[in-house]
């Protein structure tokens, strides 16, 4: 059921984006959609034990977190921005690898997570190990950032009971 479920979410979105709807495209789509399904069906699924009405309110709720990571990447492309173009801005680039440990239990959420930093300008995900998750930072203000409000919004974002 759940990998009947992410191969028609994956092939409409395939759908979706290409536009194209020839023969060609949609088997393009339909094969692409089957192989991604067959390697990674438990990674959108992973916690069977919730019910429809949750995975729902999940799919609810993720546009308000899009909406709002959208919005803090265009406050990091501003302060990367100030530090390209201001004359004093290299006093403030102090790059550095910052460690931290996520209470997100899920693998998704950690995926999310992840994805949502190294999306985020001045930042990157280098390496997640368990539940600690290495970033590095282009300044200590974006170093500082890193913990707190973007996991809290994942959290409910997924559904996910925090431990803080």
């Amino acid at each position: 059921m759940y990998s009947i479920a992410t191969f028609c979410i994956l092939l409409a979105t395939w759908v979706i984006l290409s536009g194209q709807f020839d023969l060609f495209h949609l088997s393009l789509g339909l094969i692409s959609s089957l192989f991604v399904t067959w390697f990674s069906s438990d990674l959108l699924f992973h916690d069977r034990t919730r019910g429809p009405a949750s995975r729902l309110r999940e799919l609810a709720r993720f546009p308000v977190y899009a909406g709002w990571l959208f919005y803090e990447i265009m406050v990091a492309n501003v302060h990367v921005l100030y530090l390209a173009l201001h004359p004093k801005g290299m006093d403030f680039v102090d790059p550095q690898v910052v460690r931290f440990r996520t209470q997100l239990k899920s693998d998704f959420a950690k995926y999310i997570l992840a994805n949502s930093i190294t999306l985020t300008p001045g930042t990157v995900t280098v390496k997640i190990d368990g539940d600690e998750f290495y970033v590095h930072a282009i300044s200590r203000k974006t170093a500082m950032s890193l913990e707190g409000e973007m996991e809290d919004r994942i959290a409910w974002a997924t559904g996910e009971k925090k431990d803080r």
